[in-house]
């Protein structure tokens, strides 16, 4: 199978292109470029790379793909902020044009990164599966419900998309980012012996490791049809349902001699959701996903400690997106449009 990774010089396609690659697949990246730079150690797989902004792809891009795993975003609600309309523009109408061109190249299977953050405050008791309501709260979240509902319109006996409902990601990338809560949490333990929680700390996170992710990609890629067509499914682990002041205890626990402080001044975030992944489990039982968020925060002391992380490489542009895309703007060589100058 030749399976196009959008987005693949970022945080989850780094580990996502190998694992496609170990299963015999012939990957092919595309990537504008924003952050191929910000690696954080070793050399991230280098598959054929076609550099290239999403909004830019033509059909002739796609032909001989057999599959696409669509990741290429922005990827949450601060770099979206930089400017009213980035988020609605890239995330919305950069993949809506980049499906359509797809189905016309003759791409059988597309799956779309999309996330759990469109069930917002569910107000519903226990864990929402995908039926529950959509009730997205940010611009990033409303760019994957219509993508969803786009992409479903698309849906035919030619072209079968499916819908990731990625939990929050976490874990040890080459590319790694420490703009995500677990990663970020982390960061902070390590750098300055001090985590910090200015909410109250008791909003629910679902949280999945990109491993994890990048395994439910495989599955949605390799399965029958009449199992993932045209259909949404929860990514995650149902023992992965945290709340925010759990995440930074079990970070506590695992760095040595670290100070953890919730001091609640922020009041409590209105994000707020548990999920359900028994969709997924039921469906690929033999996915292999597994990884815990205790697992993911020991991988990342060990690796932080041993790249010898210092509180000026977590507060730089390498790590966090918004300000390496800032830092792209300031230099010029991005233009009002985030297109190369």
């Amino acid at each position: 199978m030749r399976t196009l990774v959008t987005g693949h010089q970022g945080y989850i396609g780094a580990t996502l292109c190998p694992i496609l690659s170990n299963a015999g697949m012939e990957v092919v990246g595309l990537d504008t470029g924003y952050f191929e730079e910000c690696v954080f150690y070793g050399s991230p797989a280098n598959p054929r790379n076609i550099k290239k902004d999403i909004r830019d792809v033509a059909p002739e891009d796609l032909e001989g793909i057999d599959g696409i795993v669509h990741l290429a975003a922005l990827s949450n609600d601060p770099l979206g902020d930089l400017k009213n309309g980035w988020t609605e523009d890239i995330n919305h109408h950069g993949t809506m044009r980049l499906a359509e061109m797809a189905k016309t190249a003759g791409v059988k299977r597309f799956v779309y990164a999309s996330s759990c953050s469109m069930y917002g405050t569910s107000g519903i008791e226990g864990a929402v599966d995908e039926s529950a309501p959509l009730n997205p709260l940010t611009s990033y979240a409303v760019s994957k419900v219509r993508c969803e509902e786009g992409l479903s319109r698309l849906a035919d006996d030619t072209f079968s998309p499916a819908y990731m409902r990625n939990a929050t990601a976490f874990g040890l990338s080459e590319r790694v980012r420490l703009d995500i809560v677990v990663n970020n949490l982390t960061a902070w333990a390590v750098t300055t012996k001090k985590i910090r929680i200015m909410s109250d700390g008791s909003p629910w996170r679902p949280l999945v490791h990109i491993e994890d992710i990048s395994k439910a990609a495989l599955a949605l890629l390799e399965a029958p049809r009449e199992k993932m067509h045209d259909q949404a499914f929860n990514i995650g682990l149902n023992s992965e349902n945290f709340r925010v002041r759990e995440i930074a205890e079990i970070v506590a626990d695992v760095v040595p001699g670290c100070e953890l402080e919730i001091t609640g001044e922020a009041g409590a975030d209105q994000r707020s959701y548990r999920v359900s992944f028994d969709k997924f489990d039921t469906t690929f039982p033999d996915a292999n996903m597994g990884r815990t968020v205790r697992s993911g925060v020991e991988e990342l002391y060990k690796a932080y400690t041993s790249e010898k992380m210092s509180y000026a490489d977590f507060d730089g542009p390498r790590y966090i997106r918004l300000k390496q895309l800032q830092k792209l703007l300031d230099e010029q060589n991005l233009d009002g449009d985030l297109r190369w100058a």
